[in-house]
């Protein structure tokens, strides 16, 4: 949702509002099993308004099915 709103909403107020948010983000994290060393990363999560309301949807379209 958040993507689609970047895209097709004329610039302004509301599009900043709904489109901007905060990416925390993750340096790489190694991980050292003794047979193997690897590291993953790094992780970003890109969290606006929209996408939060997307979530939430999702999850009342889920409960009303089960």
């Amino acid at each position: 949702m958040t993507q689609v709103a970047r895209r097709f909403l004329p610039a302004g107020a509301v599009k900043e509002f709904l489109t901007s948010g905060v990416t925390p983000q993750v340096g790489a994290v190694p991980i050292d099993l003794i047979i193997i060393k690897f590291a993953i990363g790094p992780v970003a999560l890109d969290v606006s308004l929209l996408s939060f309301l997307g979530v939430l949807v999702a999850y009342l379209i889920a409960r009303s099915l089960f």
